[in-house]
């Protein structure tokens, strides 16, 4: 060995003492300390606001939580969501599918669709199908050399709960439409080229190809736009559908506690989406689980419950 290398090696060991002997000092965040120190503060003062003030009546809260009339009231708004939201999806699908087709007209009616349904707020199309009646007093089927086959009147069938899901699954069939779009779209077109030239039929394209991998980026969006139309179906009170807010609605009006119901309709919506919340977590992870790692159930929980990244999330 050489005079040279010896004299680099003697450098490099001193250049590593040198930095095993230097000390770490990590570095003074006084931004971060400052505003969790401002954030803790605020927070006592809600918490001390909302718990000591006699005016919220946390007793009469407590005492309505389960009122039959309120239950009453969750179980329609649950199954208005339901019903809406499963209609929605079918009806958004379909027109999703006409959007990205290559037929000009199917194409125009679809975007014509959309254009209308996302553009007329959700309350007047509400108002709009409850009184139908007024545009049309009976439907009716008439066939050639027949003659009428079927016909009842309009407010037969256009009570106030159907007509809550007829407008309110239009209306979110626009906003649904565009998000499975989008999903489509997301897919490389080279792989629906590719199943074309084996001669596979776009219908099966769509289902075997196209929309399964379209999903990834289509639950998320439709996560919350289930959860907004949990609070949407709120409107339907000025149809007066017995629905959650309707029912506590019912009450405080005889009974002149507005604060203590609102507070038991609000606690109900909270619960509920935040049950929504943690389902949508588990179907995006499902859906996006070639991109996930292995994960602990304890892991899989603090996720969904309070949004904590795991390691290798955090290193991207």
């Amino acid at each position: 060995m050489g005079t040279h290398d010896v004299n680099n090696d003697v450098q490099v060991r001193s250049a590593s003492d040198t930095v095993t002997s230097l000390k770490i000092v990590p570095q003074k965040q006084y931004g971060l300390w400052g505003g969790t120190a401002l954030v803790l503060v605020l927070m006592y003062f809600i918490i001390r606001a909302f718990a000591v003030n006699p005016a919220f009546e946390w007793d009469v809260a407590r005492s309505y939580m389960f009122h039959p009339s309120i239950m009453h009231g969750l179980y329609n708004t649950l199954l208005l969501t339901v019903i809406i939201m499963i209609t929605a999806t079918i009806l958004g699908t379909i027109i999703a599918i006409m959007r990205v087709s290559r037929s000009e007209i199917l194409n125009g009616f679809a975007g014509a669709y959309v254009w209308f349904f996302r553009g007329v707020p959700a309350l007047i199309q509400l108002i709009f199908w409850f009184n139908l009646s007024l545009l049309v007093s009976n439907i009716s089927v008439n066939l050639p050399f027949v003659g009428e086959v079927f016909s009842v009147r309009t407010n037969d069938f256009m009570t106030p709960f159907f007509s809550a899901i007829v407008a309110l699954a239009l209306c979110e069939a626009g906003y649904m439409a565009e998000i499975i779009r989008a999903g489509i779209k997301s897919v490389p077109s080279g792989q629906a080229e590719a199943a074309t030239a084996l001669g596979m039929p776009y219908r099966m394209i769509l289902k075997r190809i196209t929309l399964p991998q379209a999903m990834r980026f289509v639950v998320p969006p439709t996560g919350n736009e289930a959860i907004n139309l949990l609070k949407m179906t709120s409107l339907v009170t000025f149809i007066a559908v017995d629905d959650l807010f309707y029912s506590a609605q019912s009450i405080y009006a005889r009974t002149f506690e507005t604060i203590p119901l609102l507070i038991v309709v609000s606690t109900w919506y909270l619960a509920v989406v935040s049950i929504m919340s943690v389902g949508q977590y588990f179907l995006e992870r499902y859906f996006g689980r070639s991109d996930k790692p292995n994960e602990t159930l304890f892991d899989t929980w603090i996720r969904a419950i309070f949004g904590r990244k795991n390691r290798s999330d955090a290193d991207v």
